[in-house]
């Protein structure tokens, strides 16, 4: 994503930057964390992928994911500048469950977690959601439709998920960067409504 306040040339943050926010970008394993992240990203994005290999065959459950051969083994990392004043620091956990201290360290001084998750494989968010909750990180969930997905309607999500009702909804397809933006957007509206 091209930024009005930082181009290709210049990497680095405009002086009049006041206030820089910390988001995490979570979910199950190949939800879209990574993708995410390199589309809202104004500067290449730091990425920690690996190849997977058979060594891994036995931990990384594949069912349901199609065609992935890499694996994020430490974190990924973009930055999106909001306004003259504010910047988002953009954090993508890994998804896999050996990771998790890698949960803790990054969830340290996180405004909040904008959770990915696939309605095909629902059931893989609930130790994603039990640890943001666990932190008492404030979330948006966005449901990425992957192409031959099953259709369930916000509601049957909200329930299958056991969602508070101020808990926001939103469907996000992470290759899109309108769709990342609107996501992004209805979680920092979320954060800032809390603060009231």
């Amino acid at each position: 994503m091209g930024s009005k306040l930082a181009s290709d040339d210049n990497v680095y943050l405009q002086e009049s930057v006041q206030t820089a926010a910390k988001i995490l970008v979570v979910g199950h394993f190949a939800v879209g964390k990574t993708t995410f992240i390199g589309t809202m990203s104004e500067i290449p994005p730091l990425r920690t992928e690996e190849v997977m290999t058979q060594a891994g065959a036995d931990v990384d459950d594949l069912k349901g994911v199609h065609g992935k051969t890499t694996t994020t083994v430490a974190m990924d990392f973009g930055r999106l500048t909001l306004s003259e004043q504010l910047v988002l620091y953009l954090f993508g956990t890994p998804g896999q469950q050996r990771f998790v201290q890698v949960w803790e360290d990054m969830s340290r001084g996180a405004l909040g977690a904008l959770v990915l998750v696939d309605p095909g494989r629902l059931d893989e968010s609930f130790a994603v959601m039990d640890l943001v909750e666990q932190y008492g990180i404030p979330y948006t969930i966005a449901v990425n439709r992957f192409d031959g997905t099953p259709s369930h309607s916000d509601e049957e999500i909200r329930e299958a998920l056991d969602l508070l009702p101020e808990t926001p909804l939103v469907t996000c397809d992470p290759r899109d960067e309108k769709s990342s933006a609107n996501s992004l957007i209805v979680l920092v509206r979320y954060l800032q409504s809390r603060l009231r």
